[in-house]
This record gives structure tokens, sequence and C-alpha cells, in this order.
């Protein structure tokens, strides 16, 4: 079965979960590796989501 895609909400909502852990240093070294590549994937998701966003106004907007 294919993972379904986050929202960007939901994206973001993770990523600031993960911050929150490694902030307080409730993260584990076994972990940290697995939890940054995860918020990278996000992040770049969240990147492509504003772009695409970016260039459907533009094009809405264009005269």
């Amino acid at each position: 079965m294919a993972k379904k895609e986050l929202t960007y909400a939901e994206a973001m909502a993770e990523i600031e979960k993960t911050l929150g852990r490694l902030r307080s240093e409730e993260m584990d070294v076994d972990s940290l590796a697995a939890e940054v590549k995860r918020a990278t994937e996000l992040i770049a998701s969240c990147k492509a989501k504003l772009r695409k966003a970016e260039a459907d106004v533009n094009k809405i907007l264009e005269p």
C-alpha cells in the first residue's frame, strides 16, 4: 500500500515536533540520523509544494 502524501500543514507540524524534541534534547543519539533524514525529506516536500503554489498563483495572475 502506498504511503499517503502529507499536506503542507502536516509536514510542517512533523518538522516542528522533531525540532522541539531536538531542542529539548529528548531525542536519543540512536535515532538522530533517521529523524534528521526524515526532516530533510519533509522540508524538500514543503519546498516543492511552495514552488508549485507560487507557479499556480503566477499562472492565475498572468494578464
